[in-house]
């Protein structure tokens, strides 16, 4: 699919995927079934999205608040990231992306923190798209962690471009649009301070039903938006 008359594309795009457990409940499947075919979902976007010469994908995969859901899908959860890592390198190598993670990540297993450590090392060379996978994160909490490190700096004081620099990936930009679907309209506690001029677009569509054409709609709609940052 190519996209036509797209004539800004955004820097960042980052998205909430939501909707996976919706997809499998209406199909009469357990909840970790539509988390895999989620996975297949990310897999196109991310193929399209560094196509189109987006430098930056973030993606919501799994927060802090999220280890109350049962137990089977967590497990299926975390196995779809350990399983992604070990048979999708060579595909990022070959798309030159980055692979990286950013969350309280010293909360997760061993097992899934060597993955991730394999997986950033593999592709720390890329120099294509950076793709970031939240992985128990919140907003709330990355704020916290950056004022305990400033803390831990004895800092009197700080200014909010200073700030930045005690995120958990500093030299992000800002998305330029945040993309939510399911019909849900809101952040749910993801990228607070991040996302202060983001431009939001929200969808009905379940994430598994999430395909290049949706894609291209939120993106489409993007070029219509005109970002002041306060300004006139």
């Amino acid at each position: 699919m190519k996209a036509q008359n797209l004539l800004k594309v955004p820097t960042h795009v980052s998205i909430i995927m939501d909707g996976n457990g919706r997809w499998a409940k209406r199909r009469g499947l357990p909840r970790y079934e539509g988390h895999k075919e989620g996975a297949k979902a990310l897999e196109k976007i991310l193929t399209f999205a560094s196509d189109l010469g987006i430098q930056w994908l973030s993606v919501f995969a799994f927060s802090t608040e999220n280890w109350k859901r049962p137990k089977e899908e967590i497990e299926v959860i975390m196995s779809l990231l350990v399983e992604y890592i070990n048979t999708k390198l060579d595909k990022l190598l070959e798309k030159n992306i980055r692979l990286r993670f950013m969350g309280r990540l010293n909360q997760l297993s061993d097992e899934t923190l060597q993955s991730i450590k394999e997986g950033e090392e593999a592709t720390k060379e890329c120099n294509g798209m950076n793709f970031v996978i939240t992985l128990n994160y919140s907003g709330r909490a990355e704020i916290i962690d950056a004022i305990n490190k400033i803390l831990k700096d004895k800092k009197e004081s700080i200014s909010i471009d200073e700030f930045k620099n005690y995120l958990y990936i500093p030299e992000m930009p800002e998305p330029d649009l945040l993309i939510r679907t399911s019909g849900e309209l809101r952040i749910s506690n993801y990228m607070l301070w991040e996302l202060a001029y983001t431009e939001l677009y929200f969808t009905d569509v379940l994430w598994p039903d999430f395909n290049e054409e949706e894609f291209l709609k939120a993106l489409y709609s993007y070029q219509f938006r005109e970002r002041r940052f306060g300004s006139v």
